[in-house]
């Protein structure tokens, strides 16, 4: 037999709602803390400004009070008409100057604290290691830093004066009332909880569409970076139309959600309108008793409606403040999200500086496995690589050539064995000082949107023309240069658009001869040029690679071949490590397969 299972008491699901509730309030407490704790290096002009809005609050409430005297005195006596119209210029010009004290101020401190908070999760963001770039796509950190701190600056810099404004105002003139007969004032705001209600109510529901809108503007920030990265493979397949509908299937969820925010940010100005009306009646009952009585003059009463009506206006822009109020606390939690996450590279406590070095690299029973990763990508991999050599790092696709080489910038940190310079572990060193030894030049070519002199100089300081020209010509880079619109103050677009492939290369060439670090990590990237620009980078790597200890990912048959030590992973692992003939004379060996599959084309077309 089944029993019928009881209901809950109510009494336990309403108190269960009340911890729930009480629970959200003090969640939004703590997040509104944190977000306007910012603002604590401007506390002064703070303060200042909370000064001007307390006059401007002042000024107002006391320009209603004036109503009684203008209508008692001046318009029915005739009396102190002069003395009122003084006060009436002077209050106006006090409240017009602390409006704009109190604007000014609490927009300064405001947009200086946000600045601080964009700052704080760009350095935060560049401190991370590459997992946790792996772990974020690059259009939702670009959402972050943009759309997210647009919307706390909305409140931090515009909105926090608002509320302090409207809310003194408000009880100024709520003094105004209660000075003026405490009876009418409680007949007048007793259906004002009524309004309150659907102010909390309707808040909670704003601050679930913000964060809805939030995800929707990554999403159309990930597409955005997507198709403009991949415009050329976009064009390249015809997908304009294919993107074109995946944007306005985004920007119609956009949509959709701003309005769901719209239509309750609405609601609220009609409804406040329809309790102010509500009081207004009731207050123009009780006065048109109270003035027959005697108990009530015709100014004073008046003057009441005055403060009334005037009261409505700032309740009804707080009642708007909170859409965005609520829009900024589900950003800040998204930024709080992201500047609570460290993947960082952690430094030693005693990491100390590291001197130019010989360049003796030491691999010692190195492991490695992501940490959110199935199985280890490298096991106990070691080898030496010494002063001035080159050494070859060949494998299959996902042997863990690249993985290798990260961690010896300590783009990653090893989680097993050790990797070491001139027989100092890299976690010992600090990470400038160990980054400084090391050049790097990459498969993907990575330049930026400025004159071909500052990429070449980047990350240096002081360098003169002739150091950045010397170096040019050492990358077979100067005679290109040279050809170009402004020489060496050209522009050369995003990513080094303007330029072509070869060229491209010879410029990064370039930046590691200018840096003149004692090691280089090389990917080597000749395969997709011709056979002139793939010669004169050739060239240029010679030049570079002179002199110093060089770990090459190795693509190119070339550089295999004068290799004095190639390193074979296979399945993370070393299976294989000698010079190139040695390694070919293990028949059946990985190398010898590698060759046969992989190089003996390009040795046969050699």
């Amino acid at each position: 037999m089944i029993r019928p299972v009881a209901p809950k008491p109510r009494g336990r699901r309403w108190r269960r709602g009340f911890r729930s509730a009480l629970d959200g309030v003090r969640l939004e407490a703590a997040l509104f803390r944190r977000l306007f704790g910012h603002t604590r290096p401007y506390r002064g002009r703070l303060f200042l400004s909370w000064v001007a809005t307390g006059v401007y609050a002042a000024s107002g409430a006391l320009l209603v009070y004036l109503v009684k005297p203008i209508f008692d005195e001046a318009l029915i006596g005739g009396v102190n008409v002069g003395r009122l119209s003084a006060a009436i210029l002077l209050l106006y010009a006090l409240k017009g100057l602390s409006s704009y004290f109190s604007t000014t101020l609490v927009a300064d401190a405001g947009q200086h604290a946000v600045t601080d908070l964009r700052n704080a999760l760009y350095q935060h963001v560049l401190g991370q290691s590459f997992a946790f770039l792996g772990r974020s796509s690059t259009g939702t950190l670009m959402s972050h830093i943009t759309t997210d701190v647009e919307k706390i600056q909305a409140a931090v810099s515009e909105l926090a004066g608002d509320i302090l404004k409207e809310s003194l105002t408000v009880v100024g003139l709520l003094v105004v009332l209660f000075y003026m007969d405490w009876r009418l004032a409680f007949l007048s705001l007793i259906g004002m909880p009524l309004a309150l209600y659907p102010l909390v109510r309707f808040g909670r529901r704003l601050r679930a569409s913000n964060e809805t809108s939030l995800r929707r503007w990554r999403d159309i920030s990930e597409i955005l970076q997507e198709t403009i990265s991949g415009f050329r493979v976009v064009k390249a397949f015809r997908m304009e139309k294919f993107e074109i509908q995946r944007f306005q299937r985004a920007a119609s969820r956009l949509l959709n959600v701003n309005m769901r925010i719209t239509r309750t940010t609405a609601v609220l100005p009609p409804l406040m309108e329809f309790v102010g009306g509500v009081a207004m009646v009731g207050a123009l009952i009780y006065g048109s008793f109270a003035i027959r009585s005697g108990y009530l003059t015709t100014g004073a009463f008046v003057a009441f409606l005055t403060a009334l009506f005037a009261m409505y206006t700032p309740i009804k822009r707080l009642s708007r403040v909170n859409a965005t109020l609520q829009a900024a606390l589900a950003a800040g939690s998204r930024v709080f999200e992201v500047l609570d996450r460290h993947d960082e590279v952690p430094e030693a406590e005693r990491a100390v500086p590291l001197p130019r070095m010989k360049g003796e690299i030491e691999y010692r029973s190195v492991g490695f496995h992501y940490a959110d990763g199935h199985g280890e990508i490298l096991r106990n991999v070691s080898f030496v690589a010494r002063p001035g050599e080159v050494v070859a790092i060949v494998g299959t696709s996902g042997a863990g050539k690249t993985t290798l080489v990260n961690l010896l910038p300590r783009f990653y940190d090893v989680t097993d064995g050790a990797v070491f310079i001139d027989g100092i572990d890299v976690r010992q060193a600090t990470l400038g000082s160990l980054r400084r030894q090391i050049g790097l030049v990459t498969q993907e070519t990575v330049l930026f949107n400025d004159t071909v002199r500052a990429n070449i100089a980047y990350g240096l300081d002081d360098v003169d023309e002739a150091r950045v020209e010397s170096a040019a010509r050492a990358a077979f880079a100067h005679d290109f240069i040279l050809d170009l619109p402004r020489r060496y103050d050209t522009v050369i677009g995003e990513r080094g658009s303007r330029l072509s492939g070869g060229q491209k290369q010879r410029i990064a060439i370039a930046r590691a001869i200018l840096k003149n670090p004692p090691i280089l990590i090389l990917d080597e990237a000749t395969s997709a040029l011709d056979a002139e620009s793939e010669r004169l980078v050739q060239s240029a790597l010679a030049n570079l690679m002179r002199g110093r200890t060089t770990l090459v990912i190795a693509h190119r048959l070339a550089t295999v071949r004068n290799a004095d030590r190639i390193v074979v992973l296979d399945g993370g692992e070393v299976g294989e490590v000698g010079r190139h003939d040695e390694l070919l004379k293990r028949a059946g060996g990985i190398y010898c397969r590698l060759h046969e599959l992989q190089f003996a084309a390009q040795e046969q077309s050699a």
